[in-house]
């Protein structure tokens, strides 16, 4: 059997429980982050534009009159100009830095972004924005003094000065753990679940983005992630996945990623599922297949990435069983749509593969019935052809095949007789060592279940290609068993 502590194949062959046990442990959720970024909207006039040139770098008395201009001007126009040149400038670091080191001048910035004049306030919005894109935690925490402000314009009427005001955040949530402090209380999780009904795409694409950042904030699962699983967020942000005329790529994209992280959280997933995230991400995942036969946009993989990771670990949850989550996914056409997925990314994304691979190991791990799918609808030739794409994918579609050669006699006849073999034979000769490892598992199954096998395996030289690997460290005791057993049998 399958040794877990030490990882080696015994002579003792004690049924497949143990193999099972094995695979359940080597089988962690996918949990890799998507890395933060920030976001930027810069919409300059067109007469700015025109202008040809680069904003100059300010220095301190430059920045010192264009505050007192847009404080103190007799006219709109100027105050409104001050600004803007002041917020060009703010595209440099070093003007940045000036200005933070500058005193008074957030004070006079965030009076300017309180005026009851919309210009105004718009154009102080859009120098706070320059300011949240920097890299610079002690900018962004500098910027502490407005965000009750850009909190309370969530709820406003400007659909443009919503957005803005949410890209603001989101950028100052990346880059400070104070500023993330002082929003959980000032109730950004309640600002963030009022504006998920907004009607206004570019709303909902600006709170997604707000939200993922705030997600994936080192201390989420303990102070972020329970408050927006109390509130309505996780209900709305499902229903932003469902597919239909009404869903929205980007949207999506952005919702799909803030769920992956809730979900790597793990701290209520049994809740998600009881609101059917495998049944709605599910249907996603039909969608999508059904996109990639009409169109050759290959933007789709945005979306397919997250909604893929979202469903393998979902899988993982004891949960599924007990409220009954694989009901909630339709063994065939799940099967089939992840294999035009597969077939797409093989020839457009072969980097997406391992996603759509380890769905489809979480689906058939402990389901007889999406292995019955796999081989009735003859797709473990399909995939077979992946196995050249690389060693991550090569083991993955051979631990899918383990998956469904444990299930048993019944399952290794109909994978018998047929390319598996001289395929096996050929992955032996692999210098990859984990390749060559789920190799002689998987032969060690057939040998198992379907003992004509082991003659075919000796007639083919196969004790010949076990020969080459019977030095290595990691693999020679699995040889030795595998090779017992092949001349026992």
């Amino acid at each position: 059997m399958w040794s877990r502590r030490r990882g080696h194949l015994r002579p003792t062959v004690c049924g497949v429980e143990e193999l099972r046990r094995r695979r359940r442990e080597q089988e962690p959720a996918r949990r890799e982050q998507q890395l933060v970024s920030k976001r930027l909207l810069r919409e300059d006039a067109p007469e700015e534009a025109g202008e040809g040139c680069v904003a100059a770098i300010l220095g301190e008395a430059e920045v010192q009159q264009f505050l007192r201009q847009a404080q103190r001007g007799t006219e709109e126009k100027e105050r409104e100009g001050a600004l803007v040149s002041l917020r060009r400038g703010l595209q440099h670091p070093e003007t940045q830095q000036t200005f933070i080191q500058l005193e008074g001048s957030m004070r006079t910035l965030v009076g300017l972004l309180t005026s009851n004049q919309a210009l105004l306030q718009l154009e102080a919005a859009r120098c706070l924005h320059e300011l949240s894109h920097s890299e610079q935690s002690t900018i962004a925490e500098a910027c502490l003094p407005a965000t009750s402000y850009l909190l309370t314009y969530l709820s406003g009427h400007s659909s443009d000065f919503i957005e803005l005001c949410l890209y603001t955040l989101g950028n100052l949530i990346v880059e400070s753990e104070a500023v993330r402090r002082q929003l959980l209380p000032q109730g950004i999780v309640p600002a963030l679940a009022a504006c998920i009904q907004s009607p206004h795409v570019a709303v909902l694409e600006a709170l997604g983005y707000a939200l993922s950042q705030l997600l994936q904030a080192k201390e989420a699962p303990e102070k972020i992630i329970p408050s927006i699983l109390a509130s309505t967020l996780p209900q709305h942000m499902l229903q932003m996945l469902q597919p239909g005329p009404k869903l929205n790529p980007g949207v999506a994209v952005e919702f799909a990623w803030c769920l992956h992280y809730i979900i790597c959280s793990q701290v209520s997933n049994p809740l998600l599922i009881g609101h059917g995230a495998l049944s709605t991400l599910g249907l996603l995942l039909l969608d999508l297949a059904g996109a990639v036969q009409r169109t050759e946009d290959a933007g789709l993989e945005l979306l397919a990435c997250p909604v893929l990771r979202c469903l393998s670990n979902l899988l993982t949850e004891a949960a599924v069983e007990t409220v009954g989550g694989q009901m909630q996914l339709r063994d065939e056409r799940v099967v089939a749509a992840l294999f035009i997925l597969l077939q797409f990314f093989f020839q457009k994304q072969p980097s997406l593969l391992p996603e759509g691979l380890w769905l489809l190991n979480n689906l058939t791990a402990n389901s007889p019935s999406f292995c019955t799918s796999l081989l009735s609808l003859d797709l473990i030739e399909p995939l077979l052809q992946l196995l050249p794409v690389s060693n991550v994918v090569s083991v993955m579609v051979l631990t899918v095949l383990c998956n469904v050669a444990e299930k048993g006699p019944a399952y290794c006849q109909r994978l018998w007789p047929g390319p598996l073999l001289p395929t096996l034979l050929h992955t032996l000769a692999f210098s990859d060592t984990e390749v060559v490892g789920q190799s002689l598992e998987l032969l060690h199954l057939l040998f198992l279940y379907q003992p004509e096998a082991v003659q075919v395996f000796l007639q083919q030289s196969g004790l010949q290609a076990l020969e080459r690997h019977q030095e290595e460290a990691q693999l020679q005791d699995r040889v030795y068993a595998l090779r017992q057993t092949a001349l026992q049998g």
